[in-house]
């Protein structure tokens, strides 16, 4: 592996090595820039992952303390874990489903589309759909997503055709086995899935694309990625002129190390994004850095969730095949005569059985927890996905009394469900149970949302600097060598999965950093 030194400052630092910054780590190591990666985790790999469920957890998630606050369930349900997220090299690349569709047109236009919703800061996007779309079409080809420029679909599992079927029943038209970045054939350098059913956590099979088995090799073959696991950066330096200059990172010795650069990209997910921002604060930047707007750790989403379970008298088996296997998008679409504005997808998901009895049910104890146990088998599952409004008042903030392993303030977690957040999630699970009943379930189980893995906003992006953190390439309104690299910059949630998004938006930001810094770090 490649090492550059600490004080050689034309590198560009990116913290973190996930969907975002991973992919950007690539991007411009293919430019030929010099680029030092920062991962808090380990580096695990295929052989390194557990295939079961509680150790493939404590191995790959990012446990250290949190705090939530908020009327939202999690800080009752989940109050140390109000998000599920993976501190590894690859980041939450290496956690997520795959699922990739894209944004809509008026989902980039919400605040002019959906009108001056009372109670949200929703704001539309600075770029377009015609602008992000040939981004969208590299990402796709990057990833190898099923259904898109030729790749053919994944097959069909018994979890999948439970819920085509339903579909078809109550009307739908719009569902398919994709479009997901699991590999139905060899692409890439990858093989095709197995269709083993755990690959949501660390997929030994390698099928996924993560940044992990694709990004980070790619980059480490040019010679220019200096990959550095176990390295928490702590603090993002800057220089009298207000420009970032270095980070201060402790290494897996508990040494406190300072990387100098001449970029700074943080990719750290939205809750430690921000956290960082806030930890970086100086006397030139007292509220944290990158804030004179006020508007770092504001407006954090986390994409309206639930999850509806329906059992048959059949088995069902859901945990074979791909965890999440097939979408029906007919609700994604713009329709306020539902009661809500924004839409919402319905994705398949399956739990292993440790899972399920863990989060099919809250909090619930004895015989009604042991006879939905009981039907494990005959049960198939759907995810609800949607659009969450952006509110000021749901962010990250520094904790006043927990700090984490070096002694710095953990992050708190704050959210309140929006009145529309309340009316989508209440029609997307009576459309899901519709879906079940509909091909003969004989019972439909609700379940509460559980802990975030779509963790967005809270650097978003704006034309106006005191309406959000970063431009429309995610450049630091204040701080013109800072990029935020990950899904911290959206600037509202859409209902598509982020991820797809993410890459297109790193990859933009690649092209963006390679013709105005060309000079400067290389």
């Amino acid at each position: 592996m490649t090492r550059f030194e600490y004080d050689d400052s034309d590198v560009v630092v990116v913290v973190g090595s996930g969907a975002g910054g991973g992919t950007l780590a690539n991007e411009l190591c293919q430019r030929g820039f010099k680029t030092v990666v920062l991962e808090a985790g380990p580096h695990l790999t295929g052989p390194d992952y557990e295939n079961d469920e509680w150790k493939a957890f404590a191995q790959m998630a990012w446990t250290d303390p949190r705090t939530a606050s908020g009327s939202w369930e999690i800080a009752r349900d989940f109050p140390n874990l109000p998000a599920w997220i993976v501190k590894a090299v690859g980041g939450t690349s290496t956690h997520w489903a795959g699922a990739c569709p894209r944004f809509k047109p008026h989902e980039l236009a919400a605040r002019s589309v959906y009108g001056p919703l009372e109670g949200t800061t929703l704001l539309d996007w600075p770029i377009t759909l015609s602008e992000l779309a040939p981004y969208y079409d590299r990402a796709e080809l990057k990833m190898g997503v099923t259904h898109r420029h030729g790749r053919p679909p994944l097959p069909a599992n018994n979890n999948y055709k439970v819920f085509a079927n339903g579909a078809e029943k109550v009307g739908y038209r719009d569902y398919a086995t994709g479009p997901y970045a699991t590999n139905a054939e060899p692409f890439d350098g990858r093989p095709a899935s197995i269709q083993d059913g755990f690959n949501f956590q660390g997929d030994k099979h390698g099928s996924k694309w993560s940044t992990l088995v694709a990004e980070l090799p790619k980059a480490e073959a040019t010679g220019n990625l200096d990959l550095r696991p176990d390295s928490h950066v702590a603090q993002i330096l800057h220089d009298a002129d207000g420009r970032a200059s270095g980070v201060l990172y402790v290494d897996r010795n508990g040494t406190m190390r300072r990387q100098r650069a001449a970029v700074v990209c943080v990719a750290g997910n939205s809750i430690e994004t921000a956290r960082l921002l806030l930890l970086s604060s100086s006397a030139r930047f007292p509220d944290g850095l990158a804030n004179s707007s006020g508007q770092v750790g504001r407006n954090y989403m986390r994409h309206t969730t639930a999850t509806v379970w329906g059992q048959f008298d059949k088995p069902v088996r859901m945990y074979r095949g791909e965890t999440m296997a097939g979408v029906i998008a007919d609700e994604s679409r713009l329709d306020t005569d539902r009661g809500f504005v924004g839409g919402y997808y319905m994705e398949t998901i399956s739990l292993g059985p440790a899972f399920f009895a863990k989060f099919v049910a809250p909090g619930s104890w004895g015989t009604s927890l042991a006879e939905i146990v009981d039907g494990y088998l005959n049960t198939a599952g759907m995810w609800i996905v949607g659009e969450d409004m952006p509110q000021e008042t749901n962010r990250i903030t520094l904790s006043k009394d927990t700090v984490d392993a070096n002694g710095l303030p953990v992050a708190d977690v704050h959210f309140d469900d929006h009145p529309n957040d309340v009316a989508m999630r209440r029609h997307g699970r009576q459309q899901g149970t519709a879906v079940y009943e509909s091909v003969g379930a004989t019972r439909t189980i609700q379940t509460l949302p559980y802990p975030s893995t779509h963790n967005l906003g809270t650097a978003r992006m704006s034309a106006r600097p005191r309406d959000g953190v970063v431009d429309r390439f995610g450049r630091a309104h204040d701080v013109p060598n800072l990029f935020v690299s990950d899904g911290s910059v959206f600037t509202t949630g859409a209902a598509a999965n982020p991820t797809l998004t993410i890459v297109a938006l790193a990859i933009r930001q690649a092209d963006y950093i390679a013709t105005e810094f060309r000079s400067t770090a290389r």
